[in-house]
């Protein structure tokens, strides 16, 4: 979420300072200009002043006409500005650098047409640092209501484009540091806001993951995400509590039907004494009976499951795996099931007692289910994240809608209900594994059977 936030307020904040910095910029350069332009008036003005006198053709001397051409000499070395002063038809009354004539066509030869009219000519456009051209100012030297003259200055513009690319870098560097110091306070600002989200989105992680007793520290952030972290934790709190009373409902009940219970299956053995030997009914009743007696231990262990948190350790899971294929051999061979393993050394972080209860669950299944003469395999493998036990067996399988309800309560397919059970073995194995990151997961065994896939992590709880 960060990195589609921060990108946002970058992007508004250069605009910011472009929509600022650009017109500061064009203002800069119009005032280098200017001032420019200020100090050319003023200079044809002078010489304005001084060309009137030589440009009297009736009165004129030439001492005059030689201290007006010796002035724009000396501006022309000393500033290396092209001045000059023209009559009406285009001749040279005095001028600096003394080579320099009024071109027939162009800028220069426009400023002096438009001061024919009286008026001083238009100040130039805006040259810009990238541009090689020159600044033309004309003046009218008027006597009598006549233009006699024209005074024109045709300056060379690099240091002004000079001053004004200065400046532009002092602007620049000015736009940086504003930026720079932007960026860094929209990472502040955005670590700010987001922080309790990302503390809310690993909270609700953990606690999807098992870990109710996670909260979310509601110390920073903007105040609405404040309360709704408060609010979280409320939530949390109550669910925490509702199925806190659920499992203790269900420990407490299963636990107090066991005596009533185990007194009532006493109680017919007790009759089964007073009926003919052999009798079907006292049978099935004794049958029901234990049924229900199985029922409500596992009732209980999977209440004791929900409830204990998970002791992870650095397990041997290959040697633990073959513990178990050497635990359940005798009765997978007093079947006439086949029970092999394929348990190579490799370590995870585990739970022993519950990886241990969990793959005597699946492996009685498979051994439950798989016929006579057919055999169950049991295989450990480890990648660099996780470590995985894979129980195939060749029984008759599940088809894809059992396959999506296998691990559910109470669930059995309907072609197994004459086979014993209670149908929580699968979810007392996944509490246990959950509770320690681990999982377990079923798929179809070619070319028939189940597929049960128990996967646990190599990595430990602090990283």
């Amino acid at each position: 979420m960060r990195t589609r936030l921060l990108p946002l307020l970058i992007v508004l904040m250069a605009a910011v300072l472009l929509a600022l910095g650009v017109p500061l910029a064009v203002s800069l350069a119009a005032a280098q200009q200017q001032k420019v332009v200020v100090d050319r008036i003023d200079d044809t003005a002078y010489f304005a002043a001084i060309a009137r006198p030589a440009a009297d053709t009736t009165s004129g001397s030439r001492d005059e006409r030689r201290i007006l051409s010796r002035e724009l000499e000396s501006y022309d070395d000393v500033y290396g500005i092209r001045a000059g002063v023209f009559l009406p038809n285009a001749t040279s009354l005095a001028k600096g650098p003394k080579t320099w004539h009024l071109p027939a066509t162009g800028e220069v030869r426009d400023a002096f047409e438009e001061s024919l009219l009286s008026r001083r000519s238009h100040d130039p456009k805006q040259v810009w640092p990238w541009q090689r051209g020159r600044l033309v100012i004309a003046s009218p030297v008027i006597r009598d209501g006549d233009v006699v003259a024209v005074v024109v200055t045709d300056s060379p513009t690099g240091q002004m484009r000079s001053r004004i690319l200065y400046g532009w870098l002092i602007i620049g560097s000015g736009l940086t540091a504003a930026m720079l110091v932007a960026v860094g306070a929209a990472l502040r600002l955005t670590g700010w806001v987001l922080r309790p989200v990302r503390v809310l989105d690993a909270t609700t992680h953990a606690i999807a993951s098992g870990r109710l007793k996670s909260r979310v520290a509601v110390a920073s952030g903007p105040p609405e995400l404040r309360r709704l972290a408060r609010a979280f934790n409320e939530m949390a709190d109550n669910v925490e509590d509702v199925l806190e009373q659920q499992r203790a409902f269900v420990a407490d009940a299963s636990h107090q039907l066991r005596n009533p219970l185990a007194a009532l299956l006493l109680r017919i053995e007790l009759l089964a004494f007073e009926l003919p030997e052999g009798n079907a009914e006292i049978a099935s009743v004794q049958a029901e009976g234990k049924r229900l007696a199985q029922v409500l231990d596992d009732l209980l262990d999977l209440a004791l499951a929900e409830h204990t948190e998970a002791d992870l350790r650095l397990t041997d899971v290959g040697a633990l795996a073959a513990e178990r294929v050497a635990a359940w051999s005798p009765t997978a061979e007093a079947k006439g099931v086949r029970l092999v393993g394929d348990c190579p050394p490799t370590t995870a972080w585990a739970d022993p007692v519950a990886l241990s209860s969990a793959l005597d669950a699946v492996i009685d299944n498979a051994v439950k289910f798989t016929p006579k003469d057919e055999r169950v395999e049991v295989t450990v493998t480890s990648n660099g994240s996780t470590s995985t036990i894979v129980v195939t067996d060749n029984g008759p399988g599940l088809t894809d809608e059992e396959l999506a309800r296998i691990g559910d309560r109470f669930w059995r397919s309907g072609r197994h209900q004459n086979i014993k059970g209670s149908g929580l073995g699968l979810s007392i194995s996944r509490v246990l594994l959950a509770a320690g990151g681990g999982s377990i997961s079923y798929g179809r065994h070619e070319p028939q059977g189940l597929r049960v896939t128990v996967t646990v992590p190599r990595s430990g709880p602090t990283s």
